[in-house]
């Protein structure tokens, strides 16, 4: 091993938030849609802290702002529809990301089980049952269990990256598929 030192710029963490998210944004993650029918209406917001933490039992996290309006109401519900949102639905993740209007305004939805709802179209659909939320910081990590799961076959996965949605890129584009 060769012992090197700090990368260049290495600082203190950083005490603003805009220069602490600048350095999150490196990290790419999912965009989720996490849908819900709570009594007679429709919640749902786009996260893109969607973790996989369990095989067994099944798992899975994301992560909420505190000051979310959307979640009270999306903690309640009985199930939770998680979709896995694909890189033709840039337009959905903004549109249940917005705090106001009709954030299911030309989106396709389905009604999965005990209220779950799922956005029509995604790369994969969980079923999950919430079961515990744990405060860390300004957000709230919230852990669901799955119950029902289906991958679609057709829509490749839609990224968020360095503050805006991306796609991925297979390395080996232009070789057929095939490593060098």
């Amino acid at each position: 091993m060769t012992l090197s030192a700090s990368p260049q710029g290495f600082t203190e963490v950083p005490t603003d938030p805009p220069s602490l998210r600048q350095a999150f944004a490196t990290f790419p993650s999912a965009v989720v849609a996490v849908c819900a029918q709570v009594g007679d209406t429709a919640h749902g917001m786009a996260v893109s802290t969607f973790v996989p933490v369990s095989l067994t039992p099944p798992i899975v996290s994301f992560c909420v702002q505190r000051t979310s309006q959307t979640w009270p109401p999306l903690s309640r519900a009985t199930r939770l529809g998680l979709s896995l949102l694909g890189v033709d639905q840039t337009s959905a993740a903004r549109s249940l990301g917005t705090k106001h209007g009709d954030r299911f305004r030309d989106l396709t939805m389905f009604a999965g089980t005990d209220g779950a709802l799922l956005v029509g179209g995604a790369s994969a659909w969980l079923e999950a049952t919430p079961s515990a939320s744990v405060p860390a910081g300004d957000h709230l990590v919230v852990l669901v269990h799955l119950t029902r799961v289906a991958v679609g076959t057709e829509a490749e996965p839609l990224v968020f990256h360095d503050s805006r949605f991306r796609r991925l890129h297979d390395a080996h584009e232009g070789t057929g598929g095939r490593h060098p």
